[in-house]
């Protein structure tokens, strides 16, 4: 020790769940020394062997444990447009993509993570953030997944909009640059600052999305007034008992018989439980009035999914959803990747985890619960949430919005992946973007081709389909 107790480190053993000191080598270095193995330009291949299901038969086979009569509205929003039919396939994609290159770095990611799965929703000081907002696919998975199915989809809602083929590769490109660039900001930054990076308010100028700012004015605006009471205003009615219950709007909403809304109420006990304990007093304060079964979604139709009705001592509501949670479509295409997929205990549970993860902010009440064996996540219904439909944006819009979903991508994935590891990587030009871009144009081609053959089958018959649903 020197005369003042200065100047020589206190030596303590590792502790677990924390990086070791003094710190070894760069992870910077590290994802650079990637580009050897997989070089960025390889990012543009996309090589389909004979192993890839033809698109109908890929369709039936994710809707095997769906309720059946509720399948034909799913193919039908499915057969909409092809970037419906890519919101609706994200295990064929995974299949594709678990046939591309790779780094091997590890996030948590969407898994779902096309251009319509990012949206505004309320936080619990009742004002909006904006994030990605669907978990149903999460996982532990390769980053570049996620990116990629994010370009692809930019590229569909574009050519939807009627956006030309330069804007709608401009609009993939900028996405894959944001993300990069985010993620060198994050790998520069002390670790807390990152983690909390890019605050809502600075999104647009960070992405320089300013073409956005209307419309993304709008949206707020709107997402301000979805809320549980004006769900309950249209979809409930009064009870004999005082209280409220929900109105048939079939086949988006439908009561349900009396023993399956007993079990959905009987599993919010132990959904409590699942909760942080500074929340329950809230809940405390509502009664359960009533549960009803509603369709929702585009991947996620066929699954079982309830509303269930709140109301306080002033009879205002609190509409909370019960949403099946299946396991991830990305589990068996991770496996042939060679990523490992480890047991999960409970669906739910990897959806909620997944989506904390993921978010800054997150819904306080996400919590799960299991309904006749089967796993289920909870959330609030109607939390102010709001989103932009890329495939309805202008063509002067659509690369803006790609450049701010990437950032927004970015900071998502940098929760659970060294930032500086990534960034190493991605590097400072834009040969990734290049890649990317090149790939997000193939694989929109290929969703064309799997949609048209969608569209022949319900022609012909084969898969029944109830269209505008």
């Amino acid at each position: 020790m020197t005369e003042a107790g200065i100047g020589v480190g206190r030596r303590l053993p590792g502790v677990r769940g924390f990086a070791t000191w003094p710190v070894e080598g760069s992870p910077k270095e590290e994802g650079r020394a990637l580009r050897e193995s997989v070089p960025r330009s390889a990012h543009a291949a996309l090589d389909l062997d004979g192993s890839r299901p033809d698109a109908v038969t890929a369709v039936e086979e994710s809707g095997r444990g769906r309720i059946p009569g509720l399948t034909p509205i799913r193919v039908g929003r499915m057969a909409a447009t092809p970037f419906a039919f890519l919101r609706g396939s994200a295990g064929l994609m995974a299949h594709d993509l678990a046939r591309t290159p790779m780094t091997r770095i590890g996030a948590q990611i969407c898994g779902d993570a096309h251009a319509a799965n990012f949206g505004l929703y309320g936080d619990a000081r009742g004002g909006l953030v904006i994030d990605l907002n669907d978990f149903d696919e999460t996982v532990h998975g390769p980053w570049e997944w996620d990116l990629k199915r994010l370009a692809a989809s930019l590229v569909l809602a574009g050519r939807e909009a009627g956006a030309d083929e330069d804007t709608c590769r401009t609009a993939a490109h900028g996405a894959v640059g944001s993300y990069r660039r985010t993620m060198r900001l994050l790998a520069k930054l002390p670790v807390l600052d990152a983690w909390n990076a890019i605050a809502d308010e600075e999104l647009v100028s960070h992405a320089d999305a300013r073409d956005l700012l209307g419309t993304l004015e709008r949206v707020s605006e709107k997402a301000r007034g979805n809320t549980s009471g004006r769900f309950a205003a249209k979809s409930t009615e009064a009870a004999e008992d005082g209280g409220r219950r929900f109105v048939d709007a079939s086949p988006v909403l439908r009561r349900i018989p009396d023993e399956e809304a007993a079990a959905v109420a009987a599993s919010l006990e132990s959904y409590l439980d699942t909760l942080s304990e500074d929340r329950l007093p809230l809940l405390a304060r509502h009664t359960v009035h009533d549960v009803a079964f509603r369709v929702v979604g585009t991947g996620s139709v066929g699954t079982r999914s309830y509303v269930v009705l709140l109301l306080d001592h002033r009879g205002e509501p609190l509409v909370l959803q019960v949403k099946e949670a299946r396991p991830s479509a990305l589990v068996p295409h991770l496996l042939t990747a060679g990523f490992d997929a480890p047991a999960v205990p409970h669906e739910g549970r990897r959806v909620v985890l997944g989506q904390k993860r993921m978010q800054v902010v997150s819904d306080i009440l996400l919590g799960w619960t299991t309904v006749d064996g089967l796993p289920f996540q909870v959330r609030q219904f109607r939390n102010r949430k709001g989103s932009v439909d890329p495939a309805a944006l202008a063509a002067d819009q659509i690369d803006d919005y790609g450049r701010m979903t990437g950032a927004l991508l970015a900071r998502a994935h940098a929760h659970s992946a060294d930032p500086r590891l990534v960034a190493g990587y991605c590097g400072k030009n834009d040969e990734l973007d290049e890649a990317i871009a090149t790939f997000a144009v193939t694989y929109a081609d290929r969703t064309e081709a799997d949609h048209a053959e969608l569209v022949g089958a319900v022609r012909s018959g084969r898969i029944a389909a109830e269209l505008g649903v």
